[in-house]
């Protein structure tokens, strides 16, 4: 089943207004929850859409919620999210640190208490779409054992890097375990295994069963050790530098929201675009794509096709 852009994006609309989001706003978040699903990323389009709506029911995302700028120093501002919907916040936040950077070269946003900001490198795309590299981090509960551990202490930290480029922005969105959450669920969901092992079952044996994985919530993080240190270390550059919460305070209040973000934009209007062209030329081949190359790819394919959506997940759309 396929459905165009514009009835998704409609649909989202109208039930964002049921929950009291104001029009602008509305269309914001309704705009990013479809081209999330339009470039593919289901997770964090159409299928998260009901969790984001329990959320702001529960009151966890305040919908009239704007952000507020806590200081300034030279390049860097520090906003406070307001537990405003995250989504919406991270746009506003690259969007100022783009701005910064095409006046100074360099522009950064560290906000604290935001919330899930859907997928992150809709925040990359962003960036390269002005013409700026853009870099940008986030933390979140705690769903991710340490390397040497079977307790989940670690988030599930997103980096995402995006580099522009004419013939198509480079763009890096990655989870910092084998598969994001969003994506087991789309295994668990379909009963398919994992290409490969993505973490450990109940017993403590690394698994391709998403379904099992998502029941421990022991995810495997990549390069092991690695993906490890790399999580923590974006935990204090997210938290610290905000003052705001660090995985451990995000976990222990039990709700997934009052995370931190950080956003960093650095003019390109100087990088040399032969070296971009070089590099991509010596790596990449019909076998092996940059990153976002596929993504782009599958854009306009569902641009062209209307965008395919799970049944159960567009019934469950219909009747909020």
């Amino acid at each position: 089943m396929r459905v165009s852009f514009a009835e998704m994006e409609a649909q989202f609309l109208r039930v964002l207004g049921k929950l009291g989001f104001e029009d602008g706003k509305a269309a914001h978040c309704a705009g990013i929850f479809a081209r999330n699903s339009e470039d593919g990323v289901y997770s964090h389009g159409l299928n998260r859409f009901p969790a984001f709506v329990r959320s702001v029911q529960e009151g966890l995302v305040n919908a009239g919620a704007e952000p507020e700028i806590v200081r300034t120093s030279g390049c860097i501002e520090y906003w406070d999210g307001q537990q405003g919907p995250g989504m919406y916040i991270a746009s506003l936040a690259m969007g100022r640190a783009i701005s910064l950077a095409k006046k100074g070269g360099l522009g950064a946003v560290s906000v604290r208490n935001t919330n899930h900001w859907m997928r992150g490198g809709t925040y990359g795309w962003q960036a390269a779409g002005a013409g700026c590299i853009g870099i940008c981090a986030t933390n979140t509960i705690a769903n991710m054992p340490a390397w040497g551990s079977t307790e989940p202490r670690l988030g599930n930290n997103p980096l995402v890097i995006g580099v522009p480029r004419e013939k198509g922005h480079i763009v890096l969105d990655m989870a910092l375990s084998q598969f994001s959450y969003g994506k087991l669920q789309e295994y668990a969901w379909e009963e398919r295994p994992l290409p490969v092992p993505g973490g450990y079952d109940g017993q403590g044996a690394l698994t391709t069963d998403a379904a099992a994985i998502r029941s421990s919530r022991r995810v495997l993080p990549i390069g092991y050790w690695k993906g490890s240190g790399l999580s923590l270390v974006l935990d204090v550059l997210t938290a610290a530098l905000s003052s705001g919460w660090s995985v451990g305070d995000i976990t222990a209040a039990g709700g997934g929201s009052r995370l931190s973000q950080f956003f960093l934009a650095i003019n390109a209007a100087y990088m040399d675009d032969a070296v971009v062209e070089s590099i991509i030329g010596y790596t990449c081949s019909d076998a092996v794509n940059y990153p976002g190359e596929r993504t782009l790819a599958t854009r306009v394919r569902n641009q062209r096709e209307g965008i395919p959506v799970n049944e159960q997940a567009w019934e469950a759309l219909l009747a909020l």
